[in-house]
């Protein structure tokens, strides 16, 4: 199938809990993830640690985070595996041909996500307006920098 747009790899995984001090005795202490910052916003319920693993283009982010108010929405401890991030080459260009087939995204469109990179939700459930979905799972578009694309062509040839 032609698209105009590639699925570059996995960029992210976030995992949610009630307690980030408990994701991070696993993930940093028990594991050795390296944290490397962190995002909270009142908008998306969310107070997280950002860390990585693996190196250069390749890292990958592990995001643990835990609701700021436990009763609101949206619940980012359930499920606990909160969503997956893939690297796209063209987040615009992926949207809008996804968009063209029926794909639902969750609201706020293509904006800026917890790393500074432009992102955007494929939403976990389909409706009769827009059927394909991420059958139960949240799926992130993250818009790849130009050293993850030239890595992965680079890696390709």
């Amino acid at each position: 199938m032609n698209r105009s747009f590639r699925v570059l790899g996995l960029q992210q995984i976030a995992v949610g809990g009630k307690d980030k001090n408990a994701l991070r005795r696993l993930w940093v202490d028990v594991l050795g993830l390296e944290p490397t910052g962190t995002y909270r916003s009142e908008r998306e319920n969310v107070d997280e640690e950002i860390t990585v693993l693996g190196a250069g283009p390749f890292r990958v982010e592990v995001d643990l985070m835990q609701p700021i108010d436990p009763e609101k929405k949206p619940k980012v401890d359930d499920p606990p595996l909160n969503h997956v991030g893939l690297w796209v080459d063209d987040i615009h260009a992926a949207v809008a041909e996804l968009e063209k087939q029926g794909m639902r995204f969750t609201p706020g469109g293509i904006r800026k996500g917890a790393a500074g990179y432009d992102v955007c939700f494929i939403h976990p459930k389909g409706n009769d307006q827009f059927p394909l979905c991420g059958e139960g799972v949240l799926i992130e578009l993250v818009q790849a920098p130009p050293e993850v694309i030239a890595a992965f062509d680079a890696a390709r040839r």
